[in-house]
């Protein structure tokens, strides 16, 4: 079995396992968060976030500067009962022909007993300069685990029957203080459909949002993963 590692991951070593279709940027449906109402208290947060970022080189700064500075504050917003940002969090995965396993940089998710026990959205921070990466398979991969771990954990739910083996998932990556999500369908978990002889290969399906910087779309960033909870929250019901 091939053994992966999510800060290791290229298109060749992700196509050798996965199919994968993208989608390109558009205004798709999960983008329209303009019914996501912003308390006061969070849009003094966010006005306080870009009024720092504005006064600031951030082009200058440090990778986790920007994380502690401009990143993570914004993503906390996004939490709502049992459904927390956190930073730093073990994923893996185990498909029928590959394991995957890795940190990821953040993942918001409904928490237990101090573990992410679903994430729903997950996020790569790039690193920029000489030492700059494409974020995008690191990204594919956390969001691969986070499919399988959610796959994992629902099969055996009543509720969950006939959508088990296609889960929906969120990411997102940073550069500097420029987000950009994506909407995923992760499908084929189990070997059911190989022939004897043939490999079994899961399919991912992305969307891409466009580019949004914070100094100027704050609200937006803080709206979309907001949408992603309230979806949760709503199928929770």
């Amino acid at each position: 079995m091939k053994r992966l590692k999510l800060s290791a991951l290229d298109l060749d070593s992700l196509q050798s396992v996965v199919d994968i279709e993208e989608h390109p940027i558009a205004d798709y449906p999960w983008l329209d968060v303009d019914h996501i109402v912003l308390r006061e208290d969070e849009q003094q947060q966010i006005e306080a976030i870009v009024h720092c970022l504005r006064k600031s080189s951030t082009n200058l700064f440090n990778e986790a500067t920007i994380w502690g500075k401009a990143i993570f504050p914004l993503f906390l917003l996004a939490e709502q009962g049992n459904i927390e940002a956190w930073t730093e969090v073990p994923l893996s995965a185990q498909y029928a022909q590959f394991e995957l396993d890795g940190i990821a940089d953040g993942v918001l998710g409904r928490g237990i007993a101090g573990r992410i026990t679903a994430p729903y959205l997950v996020m790569v921070e790039a690193k920029r300069g000489i030492d700059g990466e494409n974020p995008i398979f690191r990204l594919y991969g956390q969001i691969l685990c986070g499919a399988w771990q959610n796959w994992r954990r629902n099969r055996g739910d009543p509720s969950e029957l006939g959508k088990a083996n296609r889960q929906e998932i969120f990411g997102c990556y940073t550069i500097g203080q420029t987000w950009q999500f994506v909407r995923a369908e992760v499908a084929g978990f189990e070997d059911t459909a190989a022939m004897p002889g043939e490999a079994h290969r899961p399919m991912l399906w992305v969307e891409y949002s466009q580019e949004y910087p914070e100094t100027t779309e704050a609200e937006r960033i803080v709206r979309i993963p907001k949408s992603v909870v309230q979806r949760h929250l709503a199928d929770a019901v």
